[in-house]
């Protein structure tokens, strides 16, 4: 095992801040996953960790010793990478041989080493065939053994599972999330998808335009975003986001925004341009009024099975919000809306900084 740092990681291209003073820490053994849409940094903070780009300045640590100025073999981190980068010539036994090779392995050692982790991935089947006999899942798994068969002391993922269609991604990443414990490997893995960083990360570190904006777990970052980025960014389906403004009403102080009426707690804020989130499944939706609800009607309906998603239409703004299955979702029909306490959000439209 070994703990990973990373601090003030700047890297620029000419006037281009690509990455602009990322820090944070992996712990021995934990899966931490860099996440945020392209050109967010993400692939590159990973690149200099690895040592594949030199940073302008900042440092990586391993257990406290910087490995800026050591090689990407010196450092003794496993990369796998999108398109896998198996060679195409060799069989999957070499395929996952060859770093064990470039190490001067004995051929008994590194037999026991291959056959052991080719086991561990349930792939023993497939180390006479050659790449293009095998599916894209299998080839996903042929990466991946040839990076844990190193004992690394720290895991590089650079969105491993994007090639893969949509069933198979959701069975490799229980299946990359259970080798990770069981291996108790150090994990640092990049990916936009937010569905597999709330479903494999013990972090999350959301970056956005090469600056680290958040990092926690993925309970936290989902109920707790720190600012309207993350709360746009991390949730399937998005969360709503609507444009209003703070007024006083009666002493108190009222999210407003057409027909919706949200009482808020604020010291110091008044009559300020905001914006309010509330995710689709914190949306109260009945058929009859009760205080605290405004008028909707049905616009679109979207039965999943477990769940439907309707689009409700309030006077000109849209909001999106799940109900249960046997909900009688008519197009057209009347219903009332609201929010419940504490289940929604408010930042300030200028700075996206989150009031409450």
């Amino acid at each position: 095992m070994a703990r990973l740092k990373v601090e003030n990681l700047t890297k620029q291209f000419g006037l281009q801040k690509a990455v602009d003073g990322v820090s944070f820490e992996a712990k021995d053994g934990e899966f931490v996953v860099l996440l945020g849409p392209s050109g967010s940094g993400k692939s590159t903070v990973l690149r200099m960790i690895a040592g594949l780009e030199s940073p302008t300045s900042g440092s990586v640590y391993v257990d406290d010793v910087p490995v800026n100025g050591l090689s990407p073999r010196e450092r003794d981190m496993a990369m796998v990478f999108q398109n896998y980068a198996l060679y195409p010539h060799m069989k999957i036994f070499d395929n996952i041989a060859l770093p064990l090779q470039v190490r001067r392995l004995d051929d008994a050692e590194i037999t026991k080493r291959v056959n052991a982790t080719a086991e561990l991935l349930q792939i023993s089947r497939l180390l006479e065939k050659k790449p293009s006999e095998i599916s894209g899942g299998e080839q996903q798994r042929v990466a991946l053994a040839r990076a844990v068969v190193r004992n690394p002391k720290v895991f590089l993922f650079d969105e491993p599972l994007s090639n893969l269609d949509a069933k198979l991604r959701v069975m490799a990443r229980g299946f990359l999330k259970r080798l990770q414990k069981e291996l108790n490997v150090t994990t640092v893995y990049v990916t936009h998808d937010q569905a597999e960083a709330m479903t494999m990360a013990d972090r999350i570190a959301v970056l956005n335009s090469g600056k680290l904006v958040q990092m926690a777990g993925p309970t936290e970052i989902y109920r707790e975003p720190i600012d309207l980025f993350v709360a746009g960014f991390v949730g399937s389906p998005p969360m709503n986001l609507l444009e209003g403004r703070l007024v006083e009403e009666g002493g108190l102080t009222y999210f407003a925004a057409g027909p919706m009426r949200w009482k808020v707690k604020l010291k110091g804020k008044r009559a300020v341009d905001v914006v309010l989130g509330v995710r689709p499944e914190d949306i109260l939706v009945t058929d009859s009024p009760v205080p605290g609800t405004f008028k909707a009607t049905i616009y679109v309906a979207e039965p999943l099975g477990s769940v439907q998603y309707l689009t409700l239409d309030a006077q000109g703004t849209k909001l999106l919000a799940q109900v249960g299955p046997s909900y009688d979702a008519v197009l057209n029909k009347e219903v009332y809306c609201g929010f419940g306490d504490g289940t929604a959000y408010l930042f300030e439209k200028e700075s996206g900084q989150r009031l409450a």
